[in-house]
């Protein structure tokens, strides 16, 4: 048995059946008493939302819904108040994976050996909820360990998966879910069943359910990938009635003073709703829907320009899923302009801009036919209006230039200098625009770290995260059940069996697992302040790059902290905390003024990174400076900017720390180049603030233009 085990993927696919034989591959399920849950008749608003959850029930085709909105908007309250009013299924007695008993070539092994003695069995349906820290194994299943090693049986332990066949899984903040988790989940529903193929195991059971998720847009996005899986979207926001607002406050001070009462007061109107749901049931197969609207779907399709066919798909489902609720024989347009919001708000897409036209022919040169009278009477004026135009067009010349601004052995010409207030005057600039920043992370390695985060991806100190390998060091006490038995296969015959366990394993048998996940990083912000930041708008475009890589920072969970430098020393405008939005408002108070003491900001900035390193050797900070490197302030004698690219070469041989330039220089005929040369002293990535933009990639990628 032990030589048939390992870790290889068998590459079969059986459905409905797997490779190995146990004592109860159906784990008895045991009932727990139900508790009050709020009536689904009881919510306030959420027309939408109680709209997509009830078509999901009548046509679980349908794919899904993603509910995005604010907290507290009735989202997982309208989840188990749906499971609540559904009809109950029929399952048989004791199985874990809801086979049904009247349809026995879509059983499990289990269920198909007991024949007529099957047991039918009626129970509610489940709402799964799907925790942020699950493992794979707790989704899809895994191998039983404890009876392996008792009895040498491989054993199948059902995962959320098979709970959540024929009921409903729940995923609270599924964006921020581990990719991984959700390509299966979302794979798992696609195909309505769950395939296994992992330590030996080859299995596979049916999981068609209705796939709910929920998420918070300010938190970040699911990948366009994930977001296209789920059949319907719908925008959730609290009630903006007065009225509706009280309402709501009433009825839940009654559910809470007296559940019981209150459902029997609302339970007339659920079973309304659930006859509603039934009866859709029923009608589904019998709807019918013409050609044209058919064409109709692909046309809504192409004028949002969504990629693929899944939206004409759903669509169609949805619109089949209308007319059955309302009991109509066919589709109607109505019924198409009821989902069409639903399925295309996450799929569509922009469109992109058309190419420019051809230039016109040059005319033919026909003067004969020409008037002289109609010449252009104002050459003339031509040049007056010129002058006009560039005087209009030229910065006003009131302040003088600080000459503190200019480096040692600069002379910048006139085009490169700008006027500046003068001196002593700080300035504060509002936050340009934001854009979506290209992706930013830490090099793997081979530490074990703990945390949470969607930055970057390390190995992980406890059980959470993707199963990667095996290792002989034991500190968790994560086992790896598929490499520990393969260690232990080859000695069995010489250890016999003493201990009346069909495995007998030693202390050096025990592999424990190597997972890794994404956490976040410790990002730390050394802003130039200096007065040269102030012309032509710079320091508000470097302002508009730091509230995205905050906003960006906020999404990933990483933690944030800001130094900035100008006059004669650097300041630690916020010390390392998550609270983003206190970071957003000292950006926002941060005034500009004075001269650039870069030395002293590479230093502080050295000094903060030593503090959090010191406090945790496993972290990863990530230094973003934002800067144009032109230093004319120095700790010592030697040259401003000399001093500080020696400053910066020593900080760059701490590979614990990664860096990145920002270059706020604007590009012109004369430039200094200097960030490019503190970039390569920090052996740092380098960008210009047009560079980080994750959109600019692709423009160039396609040969396009910002």
């Amino acid at each position: 048995m032990l030589s048939k085990i390992n870790n290889t993927n068998t590459g079969s696919r059986r459905k409905d059946s797997c490779v190995f034989k146990t004592q109860s591959p159906c784990p008895p399920v045991s009932a727990s008493p139900r508790p009050f849950v709020f009536p689904f008749a009881a919510i306030i608003g959420q027309d939408d939302l109680k709209q997509s959850l009830l078509l999901n029930a009548v046509n679980p085709a349908i794919g899904g819904v993603l509910i995005r909105g604010e907290k507290g908007t009735a989202k997982s309250t309208a989840v188990r108040a749906l499971a609540a009013i559904l009809p109950e299924i029929d399952v048989v007695e004791g199985c874990a994976y809801a086979c049904r008993p009247d349809h026995p070539a879509a059983c499990c092994d289990h269920c198909r050996q007991l024949g007529d003695r099957v047991k039918a069995a009626k129970r509610r349906v489940r709402v799964v909820n799907l925790p942020l820290n699950a493992t794979e194994d707790r989704v899809v299943g895994g191998i039983d360990f404890s009876l392996a090693i008792q009895k040498g049986r491989r054993a199948l332990q059902p995962g959320l998966l098979a709970s959540a066949h024929r009921g409903i899984l729940y995923v609270d903040e599924v964006n921020l879910l581990d990719d991984h988790i959700v390509d299966i989940v979302l794979d798992a529903a696609a195909s309505g069943e769950n395939i296994i193929e992992r330590e030996g195991i080859s299995f596979c059971h049916p999981a068609r359910f209705i796939l709910v998720g929920t998420m918070n847009p300010e938190e970040g996005e699911l990948r366009p990938q994930l977001l296209d899986r789920f059949g319907l979207c719908v925008e959730t926001t609290g009630a903006d009635s007065p009225d509706d607002r009280v309402t709501l406050m009433l009825r839940r001070e009654a559910f809470d003073s007296d559940p019981a009462a209150f459902m029997s007061s609302m339970a007339e109107q659920n079973r309304a709703i659930a006859r509603r749901i039934e009866t859709g049931r029923k009608n589904l197969s019998g709807v019918r829907m013409r050609r044209h609207l058919r064409s109709f779907i692909s046309e809504l399709g192409t004028e949002n320009f969504v990629a693929g066919h899944r939206a004409d798909l759903v669509m169609e489902q949805a619109a089949l899923a209308v007319a059955a609720l309302e009991s109509a024989p066919e589709v109607t347009v109505d019924h198409i302009r009821q989902v069409a919001p639903m399925v295309l708000v996450h799929r569509r897409r922009d469109a992109q801009p058309p190419p420019p036209p051809p230039p016109p022919p040059p005319p033919e040169d026909s003067h004969e036919d020409e008037d002289p009278s109609q010449e252009d009477p104002a050459p003339e004026n031509e040049e007056p209006a010129r002058e006009q135009e560039q005087q209009q067009s030229e910065p006003p010349q009131s302040a003088a230039p600080d000459p503190a601004d200019q480096g040692e052995g600069e002379n910048p010409s006139p085009d490169q200098s700008p006027p500046q207030p003068a001196p002593g005057e700080d300035r504060i600039f509002e936050i340009g625009a934001t854009f979506k920043v290209k992706p930013l992370s830490a090099p793997k390695d081979r530490l074990f770290r703990r945390g949470s985060g969607r930055r970057s991806r390390t190995r992980v100190s406890q059980k959470q995260g993707r199963y990667v390998k095996s290792c002989l060091n034991r500190q968790y006490g994560d086992i790896a059940l598929d490499a520990t038995l393969r260690a232990a296969a080859p000695y069995q015959k010489a250890r016999g069996n003493g201990n009346g366990l069909c495995v007998k394993l030693a202390d050096a048998d025990i592999r424990e697992k190597i997972r890794e996940k994404r956490i976040g990083n410790f990002l730390l912000f050394a802003v130039d302040a200096s007065g040269s930041m102030g012309a032509r708008g710079r320091m508000a475009a470097s302002k508009g790059a730091v509230m995205s890589l905050l906003l960006d920072a906020y999404q990933k969970r990483d933690r944030v902290g800001m130094i900035s430098f100008r006059r004669n020393e650097a300041t630690v405008n916020l010390p390392p905390t998550t609270s983003v939005d206190l970071a957003g408002k000292l950006l926002a108070e941060m005034p500009v003024g004075g001269r650039t003491p870069l030395s002293a900001g590479l230093a502080k900035t050295f000094e903060q990174v030593r503090n959090v390193l010191l406090k945790d050797p496993s972290s990863r900070p990530i230094v973003i400076l934002i800067t144009d490197g032109k230093s004319n302030v120095a700790f010592g004698e030697e040259k401003p900017v000399d001093e500080a690219l020696r400053l910066a070469t020593a900080m760059g041989r701490d590979e614990r720390v990664q860096h990145i330039v920002v270059d706020t220089e604007e590009a012109g005929l004369v430039t200094f180049g200097l960030a490019l040369r503190l970039a390569t002293a920090l052996q740092a990535r380098y960008f210009k603030i047009d560079d980080l933009k994750a959109q600019s990639l692709v423009n160039i990628v396609k040969g396009q233009q910002q």
